[in-house]
This record gives structure tokens, C-alpha cells and sequence, in this order.
């Protein structure tokens, strides 16, 4: 039989557990020939204390001992970190001993005894646990590999949207000093709403970095905080309007996220200055549903009402974005004519591809 047992450090040490002294003695010598190294511990408590030194590569381990059994000791083998696989050897042919030593942790079962062919087969089921123990290492090794260079990569794309949302934060405060210094009304309030488009996706970074989220938001929790900000924004004297929120707490790619703040963010801004007359607060409703694989979502008032074919209030810029980003969502897009008020609704599908 060839000597694979054998490596660059020498032989593979085996500790064999038993209180029969003849037995070791058969063990040390056959399986020293079949390219291993044995030693002997005569009780459990004389093999734990072995084990705790290191340096064994696998355990033999008797069933009958004295005053206790293998059955005792498997356990607080397995318990031990890193422990080596454990070969279960016991001279009754009850199956119901091997099945609980194999519940136990131990890798393999022999029934004992002394003839070459049962060398032979602890020696072949010895190489068979140190392969599997092998193999687990290596494959803990490769996890923890992927571990760290997933925690990594999360870590670099926080720092990236960090810097992303801390850019077009950057901007957004550019333009508000704009803004302050322009007299012209018109332009005024399209250097808001730009702030306000800006703050729509700067939202999402600060929420992919905050909640070391990658690739996808909750979107309740994204509406919320965008919303807050909006009304905050917006909210003054002539329109003391409040914004509601209900929103499931459904999960969405960035890039869609991105898409819905934006079409949110300009269905509120006109529901704002538009709906209600200067000084009479009303009351702005956002609701996203998730419904046979379809996100739903509605943003309505109880104002004056719009009629799509009318035309465009302000510069029509509003319109040209809500259309542009419906149709990137590849989303059904309509205002309801019975509401009393303006009611818009899109519907898009959630799979990928659709």
C-alpha cells in the first residue's frame, strides 16, 4: 500500500482512545506501517487532555471504557474548536450505537478488530475523514475569503454613495445660494425645484450608505424621509398643506428608486402650488402598494383638479420629466377624471426586465 498519508511535515497523527493496552499496541504498529503516527491515551479524560496540547490530525475512539464509553467523551470532543474528525470504533454490531455516535459529530464507525482487513478499513476511513475535514477547512477558508471582500466591496460602495450624496448636497446648496441672489420670481422657483430634484436623489445615496443597503432601498422608509423634507421645503403661509404617507415596506432596485422619488417628488411639488387656493391648507396623499408582482402607486389632493389636455402650468418642464421618467419604469401612467381633485396613478412591474 503506498505511503499518501505522508506529507512534507510527516506522518498524520492519530490518537487512539481505549483502555485496552494489547489493542494500542496492534494499533500503533499496523497503522504505523499504512504511513501514520499513533499515540495512545487509555482513558477519556487522558485523550481530552492530549487533544487540548494540538498537533492530532484524528482520534480512534473506543465505545467501551472503563467506567464510562466512547459515547461520553464524543461530545466534548466535538465541543473543541477546529476539533479533529473522529473515527468511532466498538465491537457490538448494535446499529443503534454507531447512529448515535454519528448524531454526535463522530465522521465514520468501524466495528473492531484484528485482523489486516480491518487496518486496512480504519486506515481507508481515517484518509476518508481527513479528506472531508480537509475540504470543510478550505471550504470555511474560501467563505471567509468571500466574506471579506463582500464586506469590503459594501464598504467601498458606502464610501462611493457617501461621497455621491455629499456631491449633490454640494450642489443643491450651490443653487439655494443661486437662488438667494436672483430677484427674478420665475427663476426663483425653478432653482427650488431643481434643489428639490437634486434632494430626490441625493435622498436615495444618503439612505444606500446610512442603511449599508447595496443595490436596493425600502421604499417606505426612502418616501418618508423625502417627503418630510419636502413639506418642510414647501410649507409656508400661503400653502400649509400637509403630506400623507402610506407606504408598504417594499424593497426596489436603486436605479427604479431613483426613477419613482423623482416622479413623487414632482406629482407633490405640483399638488402644492397648484391644488388649493393661497391660504387653505389641504391635505396631500401618497400611497404605494404592491400588488401580483406590480408596485402601485397614487398621489392625490382634494383641490381644484386637473385636466391633463389643459395647458401646462409654469414652463411645462414638470410634465416633460413625470413623462420622460414613466416611461423609463415602463410603468402605465393616467390621471383619474372621476376624482374629485387630481388623482395620478402609475403602475410598473417589479421583475427585471418587465
Amino acid at each position: 500500500m503506498s505511503n499518501s498519508n505522508v506529507d512534507a511535515d510527516g506522518p498524520i497523527h492519530i490518537l487512539y482512545i481505549d483502555d485496552d493496552e494489547e489493542l494500542a499496541l496492534l494499533m500503533q504498529k499496523n497503522l504505523g506501517r499504512r504511513g501514520f503516527s499513533v499515540e495512545w491515551a487509555q482513558s477519556g479524560a487522558a485523550g481530552l487532555a492530549r487533544l487540548g496540547e494540538g498537533g492530532i490530525d484524528a482520534v480512534v475512539l473506543d465505545h467501551l471504557l472503563t467506567g464510562e464509553t466512547g459515547l461520553d467523551i464524543l461530545p466534548c470532543i466535538t465541543d473543541m474548536p477546529d476539533h479533529p474528525p473522529v473515527i468511532y470504533a466498538t465491537g457490538s454490531d448494535d446499529t443503534g450505537i454507531a447512529v448515535a455516535a454519528l448524531k454526535a459529530g463522530a465522521d465514520d464507525y468501524m466495528l473492531k478488530g484484528i485482523s489486516a482487513d480491518y487496518f486496512d478499513l480504519l486506515a481507508a476511513a481515517l484518509e476518508q475523514a481527513l479528506e472531508r475535514a480537509r475540504f470543510r477547512r478550505e471550504t470555511a477558508q474560501a467563505q471567509e475569503v468571500i466574506r471579506q471582500q463582500r464586506d469590503l466591496a459594501e464598504m467601498l460602495l458606502a464610501e462611493v454613495n457617501h461621497r455621491i450624496a455629499n456631491s449633490l448636497g454640494l450642489v443643491g446648496a450651490l443653487i439655494r445660494m443661486q437662488s438667494s441672489m436672483t430677484k427674478d420670481q420665475v427663476a426663483i422657483d425653478a432653482l427650488h425645484e431643481t434643489q428639490m430634484r437634486i434632494n430626490a436623489i441625493a435622498s436615495v445615496h444618503r439612505r444606500l450608505y446610512t442603511n449599508r443597503q447595496v443595490g436596493s432601498v425600502q421604499v417606505d422608509e426612502y418616501l418618508d424621509s423625502l417627503l418630510t423634507e419636502l413639506e418642510a421645503s414647501m410649507r409656508d403661509d400661503n400653502r400649509p398643506h400637509r403630506i400623507v404617507l402610506a407606504a408598504q415596506p417594499v424593497k426596489l432596485a436603486t436605479d427604479k428608486v431613483i426613477t419613482l422619488g423623482l416622479i413623487v417628488s414632482e406629482l407633490v411639488t405640483n399638488a402644492f402650488k397648484y391644488a388649493y387656493p393661497d391660504g387653505v391648507s389641504g391635505e396631500i396623499r401618497v400611497t404605494v402598494d404592491q400588488a401580483d408582482e406590480a408596485l402601485r402607486l397614487i398621489v392625490e389632493d382634494d383641490g381644484a383638479g386637473f385636466e391633463p389636455s389643459s395647458p401646462a402650468w409654469g414652463t411645462g418642464l414638470g410634465t416633460r420629466i413625470l413623462t420622460a421618467m414613466a416611461a423609463s419604469l415602463k410603468s402605465d401612467f393616467a390621471y383619474d377624471p372621476g376624482h374629485d381633485g387630481t388623482r395620478a396613478t402609475l403602475v410598473f412591474s417589479l421583475q427585471e426586465g418587465k
